[in-house]
């Protein structure tokens, strides 16, 4: 019995340092990358990042049309994507819980949300860029609203799931319609993971590159027009950081480093509002 027990205690040590050592490994390369991410960027981090065109090689300047073009993709993105994946995701939940359909989408969602972004660029680039005969901001923002719509069809299905369904009874008792069922008692009580959804969407796509290579490219001036190449900021840093000019490297830390920090803030804001919706 206590030779049992000692191997049974042997086992568990071995099985919990190579679960630690497992983790630290991970935590070491986190923690490696977020370092040399603050050393390299932080000393670039400056008003004129926000305020001022990226420049020619060897003259200052900053990185306020990329972000300006980031920020225009990723909202149209959003607009397109969010009321898409929540209709969708509804139906999933609401209407076809048990129908064929439903999981044949369901199937296809998890396909698309798995698929490797170049893909979905190429995608747009042969939808719209070939026949438009140009790179646009509209065919970026499109190419970003196909990476949030699975996103957004996965845990708006998710949330509505969660929901009792002696809510759902309850207004049907009272004869409410279910089209307001859906929207003034299921929608409100899963409101919390819903809005976490789209975060973790905006999050996704902030740090996109390869789709935006086959579609908005990229604009070295101050340019607003969603017709014509649009500056972004991954694309940017991709383009600075392989460049041999020691000022447009060390702007593509400070971007890289502005990327990092609103992704990190975009997940910790959901990560506390899902945690809040629980508690509720």
């Amino acid at each position: 019995m206590d030779r049992l027990y000692a191997a049974r205690r042997r086992r568990n040590a071995i099985t919990m340092a190579l679960s630690v050592g497992a983790t630290l490994f991970g935590l070491g390369w986190l923690v490696l990358i977020l370092g040399v991410l603050l050393y390299e960027g932080f000393s670039g981090l400056s008003l004129k990042v926000f305020t001022e065109m990226t420049p020619p090689p060897g003259a200052d300047g900053g990185l306020l049309n990329p972000i300006v073009g980031s920020l225009m993709l990723t909202v149209i993105a959003v607009l397109i994507g969010t009321p898409l994946g929540i209709l969708a995701g509804t139906y999933m939940a609401e209407y076809g819980r048990h129908d064929r359909l439903t999981s044949v989408v369901r199937f296809i969602n998890d396909i698309l949300l798995s698929a490797p972004s170049i893909v979905i660029g190429l995608f747009i680039y042969e939808l719209m860029v070939a026949p438009m005969g140009h790179f646009s901001g509209w065919a970026g923002a499109v190419a970003l609203a196909v990476i949030v719509v699975p996103v957004v069809v996965r845990t708006t299905e998710d949330m509505l799931m969660l929901v009792p369904d002696t809510l759902r009874e309850a207004a049907a008792s009272i004869g409410l319609p279910r089209a307001l069922m859906i929207t003034r008692i299921a929608y409100r009580a899963a409101k919390a993971g819903m809005i976490t959804g789209v975060l973790l969407a905006i999050a996704r796509i902030s740090g996109e590159t390869a789709p935006l290579l086959f579609t908005a490219l990229n604009n070295q001036f101050g340019s607003v027009n969603l017709n014509a190449p649009i500056a972004s900021l991954p694309v940017v840093i991709f383009q600075f950081a392989l460049s041999p000019y020691a000022d447009w490297q060390k702007l593509a830390w400070t971007g890289a480093l502005i990327i990092t920090f609103t992704v990190l803030a975009l997940s910790i804001g959901a990560r506390a509002l899902s945690a809040s919706g629980k508690q509720s």
